[in-house]
């Protein structure tokens, strides 16, 4: 019999492939909820939360590159002096939310003028990650946010702008991803010898969603791949966010060699049924989520959502899968509680 292990310990055992002493639940975040009250307390010491934090640092501009931030109105601008002229992002404020509404790639030009900025590597800042960790202990598993090296062009272009770059000029997208894969490689590893011992990597749905099938094997798996290298050279876990309709592309995330993927949204929102999707992974690769946060786990009866719940985690079966939600970070007390009790129903599956 397994011996009783930690919220961590159990997390990263089903990350690695394993069967933890129980299925591992928890939600990826916190929501709207704070560590600091008393449900917080509660959600962290009754289920297995997986949060991520931000590593500080920027490893595409470095420290070389001066950004200028002006407001007016709800609108703030970010201007970059480049040799070759400015670069500029302008981003729109409300009460709920932001948006940005002009990107700083909005021709070939703009490109040149990012690749004309001289570079100095940064060193990352682990101290928020080593914060979180000490805040939440044994009782989860924190995570250093890192976008991979798609990001630079999806993010840098417009929505329309990254697929016309993709259809257009190929290339140029390629040296994009290049240019940020070696950068955030060497920052990573940084961050690996400074102690962050699991990584969340952020950016294949731009693939996924917004250019297809055919763009994965040239800006997912020729860069991700190496990302993920250098992560486990260090022992540490490579957990990989991917939004979106995901099973035709299942086969390809596992051979990134990733320890685990969220958010698997089941259908009418994604397409993952989650004993297909074992199949399709294969059985090493670690499947996290599966519950809507919003539409299942906040809105539902506790006794509604359990039951969806349980009936998921017999379709994924005791191995290699944490049952969770889908990282919305929006979900209110309502759903903590909702997730407190998926995890009691998980400690007797």
């Amino acid at each position: 019999m397994t011996a009783t292990m930690t919220s961590r310990q159990r997390l990263e055992c089903a990350m690695r492939g394993g069967e933890p002493d129980r299925m591992a639940c928890g939600p990826y975040g916190l929501g709207h909820i704070s560590l600091d009250t008393p449900i917080g307390q509660e959600l962290l010491a009754s289920t297995d939360l997986m949060v991520d934090v931000s590593i500080g640092g920027d490893p595409i501009l470095g420290v070389s590159a001066e950004v200028l931030t002006t407001q007016e109105g709800d609108t703030v601008t970010f201007t970059i002096p480049t040799p070759k002229g400015p670069l500029v992002r302008r981003v729109r404020q409300t009460a709920v939310t932001s948006a940005t509404v002009e990107f700083p790639f909005k021709t070939p030009e703009d490109v040149e003028k990012l690749l004309s900025l001289p570079y100095t590597a940064p060193e990352p800042d682990v101290s928020a990650y080593r914060a979180m960790e000490e805040r939440v202990g044994e009782e989860g598993l924190v995570m250093g946010g890192v976008c991979t090296a798609v990001c630079l062009a999806a993010s840098w272009f417009s929505p329309e702008g990254f697929c016309l770059a993709w259809a257009d000029a190929p290339e140029q997208v390629m040296r994009l991803t290049a240019l940020a894969a070696g950068r955030i490689n060497a920052w990573v590893e940084k961050a690996c010898r400074a102690g962050v011992r699991a990584f969340r990597l952020i950016g294949g749905e731009y693939v996924t969603v917004q250019l297809g099938p055919r763009a994965v094997p040239d800006l997912l798996t020729r860069f991700d791949t190496a990302l993920v290298d250098v992560i486990h050279r260090h022992g540490a876990l490579a957990h990989y966010h991917n939004h979106g309709p995901l099973m035709r592309f299942l086969p390809e995330l596992a051979e990134l060699g990733i320890d685990s993927v969220d958010p698997l949204e089941a259908p009418p929102w994604g397409d993952v049924h989650l004993a297909e999707a074992r199949r399709a992974a294969g059985d090493r690769l670690c499947l996290v989520g599966n519950l809507d946060d919003m539409e299942v786990v906040e809105a539902l009866p506790a006794e509604e959502v359990v039951a969806i719940a349980r009936e998921r985690a017999l379709a994924a079966g005791p191995r290699a899968f944490v049952l969770s939600g889908t990282a919305s970070g929006t979900y209110t007390e309502r759903g903590a509680r909702n997730f407190i009790a998926m995890a009691e129903m998980a400690r007797n599956v």
